[in-house]
């Protein structure tokens, strides 16, 4: 959570502020809670302390949250110099996230605030060894918050599984609560939670249910048939809602999910638990039979497939074409329309810009696709460079280059053992127990392993990148070649992936704009043929040789200047019939490297 951080002019006004936190588990008492709070800071601080009580801050909320209030409004007050210390009872109370409590500690601190904990009073957080004990009791208390997730987790899973419902129950059904005595106890608690069905509710969706399987009427007339009846949802919402000028709409959407949910015909369902239905038989009483049920979404299935639908057209670069009007500084969205979409042949279909006169047919725009994708490629000969300088970003951004991931690491490796040798001598003191001191230490190494693993992977992630540049590489080869034999779904799949945009010019030309990693690399092709044409500019006097015929020792760059804005997977066909190389040694590794590979030249008519 960011905050700005102000400087305090005049040092706070003496006195506390006492904070107190109770978490949302405990909302059923949580005055008992507070007041035990209240207990602990008296006895341990406050009586012993001269300074005065000046405010208290209370919440009912989880400690993992920052965005509490009464939070919030003692951090507010503390910059604004309402009082010098803060006392809370324990540090879990203060905050379960460790990393915002102790930046809020540390903030504080910048305001002439104490943060003091009443279980321990003597514990000065700013101090280095007495913040190793905050540190482990924030992570302590995080551990608590997600064992407790855990095992609220589990105990749902269970309770799923053993046939009972979680959560609140459906309309038509009420939550029930009763306590347990006895032996029953240990196995359900104090409490026992079950639903059943609630009779006056329950009348109303068996009524709806035999309006559904009658057949006879539309979720619409049902909705009427029980507003008629001055029924409504639990919630209050009307089935029927009648607008000022008269107008009735019906709520059909939370009927239909009724109709649909497996909980009125007695079983168990879960999505996140991943228990389909008709797997377990729940605890409560159904409203309908699983029979009746399952008619009844028969013939909602059958409504469906009934219903009268519009013609839905299907457009190629929907979402992806744009127009470039002259003169403007921003690309117009173009959206799809197809016009006489009610006669037999279903139209024409256009790009266009609503109430405009810009239309572009479809089959226009669409047939000049492949021939882009066929633009979009990479030349053999440039592919070693491309290698290389992608490498050479990749080992920037990963740190061979620039070395701050790399000294990084290494410095949490140097902060892990200070914090050990702080905590060592905690343990040696007699501060810290046994079994404190091995569960942080087994922290320490899990921490370690994983920093290692980084700076392990650091050379390994590179060559992966590598691998994921020439399978892109062989993608973009063959993309031209094999988008006009795929089915049209399939090209639309296609494009999805590989093009961000599809730009349309006035005179109905496109150009396209390529997602990663395809734009990358065009980027890095077109700066590589940029250099290569600079050296080609250069060597002028040996290319007008080549040129004439007059000599072979530099090869013809014709492959660098003569294509415009395209990146090749094919090379041109040069005319001299000795090995052509440019007159640099990167190039020369370059042919070579191709002439191993078994790269042979090819002419492609209209490039």
């Amino acid at each position: 959570m960011s905050r700005k951080k102000q400087t305090i002019v005049a040092a706070p006004q003496s006195g506390w502020a006492v904070y107190l936190r109770t978490s949302s588990d405990e909302n059923q008492k949580p005055e008992m809670s507070r007041a035990r709070q209240r207990f602990a800071i008296d006895e341990n601080v406050l009586k012993r302390s001269n300074l005065p009580l000046i405010e208290e801050y209370v919440d009912v909320l989880t400690g993992k949250s920052p965005d509490r209030k009464g939070y919030q409004r003692l951090l507010a007050d503390a910059r604004a110099g309402k009082f010098s210390h803060v006392i809370v009872e324990r540090a879990d109370r203060f905050g379960r996230n460790d990393t915002e409590a102790l930046r809020a500690i540390d903030e504080l601190h910048e305001f002439g605030v104490a943060v003091r904990f009443a279980n321990q009073p003597d514990l000065d957080p700013m101090d280095p060894d007495d913040r190793v004990l905050v540190a482990l009791s924030f992570t302590l208390a995080r551990r608590e918050s997600s064992l407790l997730g855990i095992r609220v987790k589990g105990g749902l899973r269970a309770k799923r599984e053993s046939g009972g419902f979680c959560g609140v129950a459906p309309d038509g059904y009420r939550n029930v609560e009763d306590k347990v005595l006895g032996d029953a106890k240990r196995l359900h608690g104090r409490h026992h939670h079950w639903i059943e069905q609630d009779p006056e509710r329950a009348a109303i969706w068996r009524y709806a249910w035999d309006l559904l399987l009658k057949n006879e009427q539309t979720l619409e007339q049902i909705c009427e048939n029980l507003h008629a009846r001055g029924y409504k949802y639990r919630s209050g919402r009307p089935f029927i809602h009648v607008k000022t000028n008269g107008k009735r709409i019906a709520n059909t959407s939370t009927l239909a999910a009724i109709f649909h949910n497996w909980t009125y015909a007695g079983w168990v369902t879960s999505k996140s638990g991943k228990i389909p239905p008709k797997t377990i038989r729940g605890n409560w009483e159904p409203l309908v039979t699983t029979e009746e049920f399952e008619r009844g979404l028969a013939i909602l299935e059958q409504r469906d497939l009934k219903r009268g639908r519009q013609r839905c057209h299907d457009y190629l670069l929907k979402g992806l074409v744009y127009y470039d009007a002259p003169g403007s500084q921003s690309l117009i969205r173009l959206t799809c329309s197809t016009s006489n979409a009610s006669r037999p042949g279903g139209g024409t279909q256009y790009y266009c810009i609503a109430r405009s006169n810009i239309n572009f047919l479809c089959s226009n725009i669409d047939g000049q696709i492949a021939e882009a994708l066929g633009c979009v490629q990479v030349d053999p000969y440039l592919m070693p460079l491309i290698r290389t300088a992608y490498t050479d970003d990749i080992a920037e951004k990963m740190g061979h280059v620039n070395p701050d991931e790399r000294e990084q690491l290494l410095a949490a490796l140097k902060s892990i053992d200070e914090e050990e040798v702080r905590m060592m001598r905690l343990y040696a003191a007699g501060k810290v127990t046994e079994n404190l001191w091995d569960m942080q230490w087994q922290e320490w190494q899990d921490r370690r392993a994983r920093i290692r693993m980084s700076l392990e992977g650091l050379e390994g992630q590179q060559q992966v990148y590598v691998e994921n540049l020439d399978a892109a590489l062989k993608f973009i080869a063959q993309v031209s070649l094999v988008y006009n034999r795929l089915e049209r779904s399939d090209q639309k799949e296609l494009l999805r992936y590989m093009v961000e945009r599809v730009i349309v010019d006035p005179m109905g030309q496109i150009r396209l704009e390529l997602c990663a990693p395809f734009a990358y690399l065009q980027d890095i092709s077109d700066q590589i043929r940029s250099g290569a044409s600079a050296i080609s500019q250069g060597n002028k006097a040996k290319t007008a040789r080549h040129a004439s015929g007059l000599g072979s020792e530099s090869c013809s760059d014709n492959f660098l200047s003569n294509w415009g804005g395209r990146i090749r997977t094919y090379e041109c066909r040069i005319q001299s019939p000795e090995p052509c190389r440019l007159a640099t040694p990167q190039w020369d590794e370059c042919i070579i490297a191709e002439s191993e590979n078994g790269i042979q030249g090819h002419s492609r008519q209209g490039a």
